[in-house]
């Protein structure tokens, strides 16, 4: 067994552990300068004290004494000496040459140290081959006044990580380390000289890359989110990725969840003993720190752990001891599987439905005057500023191309890369390298940290040249764009642009080993109306190519430049314009992905004029052979006109809300303050400032949401309506805060309060990490603040720590999340994983462009136990804030959101056709788990083992434990919210009235049945010792431990099966302690039944045909029943068992089930057979001594009867078990000696296959 594949083994079993800080065991050991120097270095003209490195030479036994100590302690891996063990650091103290030797004797000490302890314990050792960041960074300027320097090239540090490589593995290193990082860039240098070594001299070694989030921002020092930073290194598909240093564990929590979420590779994990003090030192006992490290463990999110600065073997003893006891955090087998995911400073992942991405153009020296200038005449920081622009005007991705003539593209590319990374605001979007020559594009690679796109590479030179750059490429990581040439030439005709790209494709995937998600074709958008006949189809070539190429080449992209297709009409922007955005709403239909383009001097495909885009039509689908003159002699029409847009005011003679609705559509922000003004000033329709808002903008506003969606305007269209909304709301905000004042005066006392006081609640509103969109978000804030809600709004890329800590600090009653692009989705997801972790109560709203009804129903809510709601707009908002905050209502309200999103997710996986199922084996290796050792949530034993039975309970008792609502559902009574449930449901316009009566009557009844007793109520209660194994709950008489006896009876499990996006796969089984576990636990099991009298009385009414009275007697019975079953369920839990002996609930907390444990049915969702029932009625004889008997089909008789199992643990829960798989079906019915067919029977409705 090889060395990757036994450590793959042993992650799958249990948390593996890292050594602890080899600086803090040396520093422990106060050698002085000549301890450091030792007798080979003696002489040395420089000072070598603090050269730790240097040690494994001259203090090889305490080194070697180090490494054992931590094996001892329990580390399965120890790292090399090697932290500074580059020539670029060791020429600080002039040892530069022997760094080959020092690398290649770390890691000889280190294995020697492995071997030892592997023999002396039996367990197997690994060493680490640890490479440190050096100190230089690639990213980031020394100097203050040149941000474009760097003391230090990527060539420079491929060469020395190429030499200390060699020496790690030459020394036996099992794996290589990249570790610390704070420069992604310095890592990429790293890394890409590994691969050039497991190219051409040794065979790979499995990779392990550590990050360095420096502090709460979540961003390495270069300013990568952790997200990015993982995007940047994950080409070289390392088999463990995490962090380490600058943090302690508390600190590091969010950070290392984040990106085990993000990555399919291990989780290594090894943070500093806390924070440092003021002296520099790490304050926290291996206690504190293992405490913590167990709790990531607990909540599965380990696969290897250790510690970094300030820990010890003692430490690592702890640390192994504490997260023993937890499985290993399983790794997803893929994120975001169908995904082009590229990162400038933060990521950017582009899913298979993800929106148009618009490539900003204007950094192009050969496509843009203004930018080229500037480069000549070395004005880059004005240069910056173009590319700062694109960005904000939404330029998703920055084409950056330096091919003139007359300038050094290399050079220029170098520098003005360098600058890009010193400005935030702009590095914070991937980069798209594009040159036609290579060594530009090479010098742009060498510059860029984050995971760019290379523009272009073609078989133009033949297949050697395309492998040897595509290879180039792929080292660095970077996505490629592929253009549609080869050796004949270019591709003009769909069935070349498909033939090249086939070709190009297949090599790419096939034998450079491309990630085929990072592969983009250009199949070359060329010029029509030329006047040449067969350029006229070049429109139809490229779009019949790209539906080709989609559908045939799985992963791939498309792109292109769009300005080559109007060529002809140059100098007539009007005309070019129209023919760019018909052109691009029918590519992007047919699945065009990205483009460079000016898309915010596009106009939106509805507003073209109808003449003009009747001729773009034609010309562009070739429909009319005069259409080029056609449209030459349009644009001649148009005089000066055709060559730049002429302000229409046509629109200014339209009633004030169509010109506010006109100004958002078209972005135009020069009238918006004075037709705000002349619309608050109508107080007959708008009599407060936020009707404005409320009305025309809103309206506006929703109407450009509706062209976003349907691909009729793009992003930097969008940005540019979005700031016409924002300053409208500015102008109004004043005259809303005058209003607020006016209110409090009015206010009894109003002088003497404040504006706090008139506060309906809290609300903490935040655009999630990762996304920089928030005018959605403010006008939210705005409408609920004008509404008497103190909103504190945390503005943009605000990570999830900050909004729940700022949640709880400011006492907020509701949290509201906000994104536009698509990863903010996952990052909503995180935040209500959080929430749930945390025990948080607060309302969670979700909202932005790019969120749903339907995500937040199947995606989010499932992961919170409390509300979790989408709110539409901002209009919406204040509707489902009151109602969540009012306390009558927040329930109900709650209650009605939760069976709607039920039944959405119910809609959402019932349609999907295609629903992948896990084995029986990886579902089970996702079991909900439970701490058995936990002290706090010990199973207690009940009052007695075995039956209890109550032969005629007093119905009396049962009538405050109705649930009232499923008896008006019976009678199809459903009052609308606020007035759905009981006793509300009287207030209903539409059924209250009825239900009042059929209420009433239900309540004469109700008394005469208790008076006359003409029901009997029977019941009986049992408790036995159990145990689980596997998937099944073993049933014991005797309450020994061990538990060794044959059971007396077995309960049979389902698991759940079905993929979902997030949670445990759980059986009931998991709610009992597991035989293994040596902890003793019971299980309940219980049968009541209010039927007994139902047959005879309601034979009385059918002899006065009286069915009304026969309905009413059932329902009531079943009511009945359901009650006694709640009655009982609350003495079981205060008295019988007695696990929650101060319990204080009613009756609406019992059937909101606030209570703990749980009592799942034979035939329900979590156990969805009903063959159990045999087992249970055996093992309490219930027939016999209660009279409940079980039909054929085995429903019980009387009908009114209600029967399960009880459960204590505090951690049960219901669920549904869904569909199932076959190996289940197969597995479960071996395990009940039953025929397949038989269990096939049984569980047809949830088998996920025909029989």
């Amino acid at each position: 067994m090889g060395v990757e594949t036994e450590i793959a083994k042993t992650l799958q079993e249990r948390i593996m552990i890292f050594d602890g800080g080899m600086g803090t065991m040396i520093q422990a050991l106060k050698f002085d300068e000549n301890e450091f120097r030792g007798e080979e270095f003696k002489n040395h003209p420089k000072s070598l004290k603090g050269n730790n490195d240097l040690l494994s030479l001259t203090q090889a036994d305490a080194i070697l004494k180090i490494h054992k100590d931590y094996l001892l302690a329990g580390s399965d891996f120890v790292e090399t000496n090697t932290f500074s063990g580059t020539s670029v650091a060791q020429a600080d103290y002039g040892l530069e040459h022997i760094v080959y030797r020092l690398n290649k004797e770390s890691a000889q000490i280190a294995k020697k140290a492995a071997e030892e302890v592997t023999k002396e314990t039996g367990v197997p050792r690994y060493v680490a081959g640890a490479l440190g960041p050096t100190n230089r960074t690639l990213s980031i300027s020394p100097s203050v006044e040149q941000p474009e320097f760097r003391n230090i090239t990527f060539d420079k540090l491929v060469e020395a990580y190429t030499e200390q490589a060699k020496g790690l593995l030459d020394g036996g290193s099992d794996v290589l380390l990249v570790e610390t990082i704070f420069d992604t860039l310095n890592a990429k240098a790293a890394l890409y000289a590994i691969q050039l070594l497991f190219e051409s001299e040794y065979e790979p070694v499995p990779l392990f890359i550590s990050g360095t989030i420096v502090d709460k921002s979540g961003r390495t020092l270069s300013g990568q989110t952790g997200e990015a930073f993982v995007i940047s290194v994950s080409h070289v598909k390392p088999m463990c990725l995490g962090l380490n240093c600058a943090l302690g564990a508390t600190e590091m929590r969010p950070f290392i969840e984040a990106i085990g979420l993000f990555t399919p590779s291990y989780v290594i994990c090894y943070p500093n003993a806390g924070l440092p003090n003021t002296f520099g030192d790490y304050d926290e006992t291996p206690e504190m720190m293992s405490s913590q490290l167990a709790e990531f463990a607990k909540d599965g999110l380990l696969n290897i752990v250790g510690g970094c600065c300030g820990t010890t073997p003692k430490h690592i003893k702890a640390i192994k001891e504490a997260v023993s006891v937890y499985k290993p955090r399983i790794p997803p087998k893929s994120v975001h599987p169908d995904a082009l995911m590229t990162s400038g400073l933060e990521p950017m992942i582009m899913e298979k439905d993800f929106l148009f991405v618009n490539i900003g153009e204007r950094c192009n020296v050969a496509g843009s005057r203004r930018f080229a200038k500037l480069i000549a005449n070395n004005k880059y920081e004005d240069a910056l500023s173009v590319a700062k622009s694109q960005v904000e005007l939404g330029a998703q991705i920055l084409d950056i191309n330096m091919d003139e003539g007359m300038l050094d593209g290399l050079k220029a590319m170098n520098k003005f890369i360098n600058l890009i990374a010193s400005e935030p605001d702009i590095s914070r979007v991937p980069l798209c390298v594009d040159s036609s020559k290579f060594q530009v594009v090479e010098a742009g690679l060498k510059c860029t940290q984050g995971k760019c796109i290379v523009n272009s590479i073609s078989l133009k030179e033949g297949e050697a040249d395309f492998i040897e750059k595509a290879s180039i490429i792929k080292r660095h990581g970077a996505a490629v764009v592929v253009m549609a040439f080869d050796e004949v030439g270019q591709a003009a005709d769909s069935q070349r642009k498909i033939e090249i790209c086939t070709r190009s494709y297949n090599i790419l995937v096939n034998e450079v080993g491309f990630n085929q998600n990072d592969i983009i074709f250009d199949p070359n958008i060329l010029t029509i109306a030329t006047g040449i006949e067969e350029h006229n189809t070049y429109a139809i070539d490229f779009i019949n190519a790209l539906k080709e190429i989609k559908r045939t080449l799985p992963g791939a992209r498309i792109s292109g430049g769009l300005s080559n297709l109007s060529f002809s009409f140059r100098g007539m922007e009007v005309v070019r314009e129209a023919m760019h955005s018909v052109f691009l709403f029918h590519a992007i239909k047919a699945g065009m992905d990205m483009g460079i383009v000016n898309a915010g001097n596009l106009p939106v495909y509805d507003d073209i004029n109808p003449t003009l885009l009747q001729l773009c039509e034609s010309l562009i689908w070739n429909k009319d052979p005069d259409g080029t003159e056609k449209l030459l002699a349009y644009a001649q029409t148009l005089g000066k006109g055709a060559k730049k847009v002429v302000e229409d005011n046509e629109w200014r003679n339209m009633p004030v809300e169509n010109r506010l609705e006109h100004a958002l559509v078209k972005g135009i922000d020069k009238y918006v303050v004075e037709d705000t003004e002349e619309a608050r000033f109508d107080k007959t329709k708008y009599p407060r400032p936020l009707n404005v808002i409320e009305g025309p903008l809103m309206k506006g506003m929703s109407i450009v949401g509706d062209l976003f969606g349907a691909g009729k305007m793009f992003l930097p269209q969008v940005i540019k309506s979005a700031r016409v909304m924002k300053k409208a709301v500015g102008y109004l905000i004043p005259y809303m805060e005058k209003e607020k004042q006016e209110m409090l005066k009015n206010q009894e006392g109003g002088e003497e309060r404040s504006l706090e006081d008139l506060n309906n609640g809290t609300i903490v509103i935040a655009t999630v990490k990762g996304d920089v969109h928030d005018i959605g978000k403010n006008i939210v804030g705005v409408v609920l603040g004008c509404n008497n809600y103190k909103v504190i709004d945390l503005g943009v890329m605000t990570p999830c720590d900050k909004i729940l800590k700022t949640a709880v600090e400011m006492k907020a009653d509701i949290v509201g999340l906000s994104g536009l692009i698509t990863p903010s989705l996952d990052e909503m997801i995180h935040v209500a994983k959080e929430m749930e972790r945390l025990g948080m109560k607060l309302p969670l709203l979700i909202g932005g462009a790019t969120t749903s009804k339907t995500h937040t129903a199947v995606k989010i809510a499932p992961c919170y136990s409390n509300p979790a709601i989408h709110v539409l707009d901002a209009s919406k908002s204040v509707v489902v804030v009151s109602s969540l905050l009012k306390e009558l209502d927040k329930q109900e309200f709650f209650e009605e959101i939760q069976e709607e999103y039920e039944e959405i997710r119910e809609d959402h996986y019932d349609s999907l056709k295609d629903r992948h199922f896990f084995t029986m084996n990886e579902a089970r290796k996702k079991k909900f788990t439970i701490d058995w050792k936990n002290p706090d949530t010990k199973p207690m034993k009940p009052m007695f083992i075995g039956v209890k039975v109550f032969a005629d309970y007093d119905i009396s008792r049962l009538v405050s434990y109705i649930d009232w609502k499923p008896f008006f559902d019976v009678w199809q009574l459903r009052g609308k919210y606020p007035n759905r449930n009981y006793p509300k449901i009287f207030k209903d316009k539409a059924v209250g009235e009825e239900a009042q009566r059929v209420f009433n009557d239900a309540q004469t009844m109700l008394k005469r049945i208790i008076k006359e007793k003409l029901l009997k109520a029977t019941g009986i209660v049992g408790f036995y010792p159990a145990h689980s194994v596997g998937d099944d709950i073993q049933v014991f008489t005797d309450d020994e431990m061990p538990r060794q006896q044959d059971p007396k009876a077995v309960f049979y499990g389902l698991r759940q099966q079905a993929e979902k996006d997030s949670g445990p796969y759980t059986c009931l089984s998991d709610f009992i302690a597991p035989a293994e576990t040596g902890v003793a636990d019971y299980i309940g099991a219980f049968a009541v039944s209010v039927g007994f009298g139902t047959y005879e009385l309601c034979q009385q009414y059918e002899q006065d045909f009286d069915d009304y009275s026969i309905i009413m007697a059932k329902s009531l019975a079943d009511r009945l029943a359901e009650a006694f079953a709640e009655e009982l369920h609350e003495r079981v839990r205060k008295e019988f068992w007695g696990y929650s002996s101060d319990e204080s609930l009613d009756s609406k907390d019992l059937h909101s089930i606030k209570y703990a444990g749980i009592r799942p049915a034979p035939g329900y969702p979590s156990q969805p057979d009903h063959t159990e029932k045999l087992t249970m009625w055996k093992l309490m004889n219930i027939e016999k001594n209660t009279g409940i008997k079980l039909t054929e089909s085995l429903a019980m008789d009387p009908a009114a009867s209600v029967s399960g199992l009880y459960f204590s643990h505090p951690h049960s829960h219901y669920f549904s078990v869904g569909k199932i798989a076959k190996d289940q079906v197969i597995d479960y019915s071996t395990r009940k000696k039953m025929n397949t067919s038989e269990v096939e029977k049984w569980l047809r409705p949830i088998l996920s296959y025909d029989t």
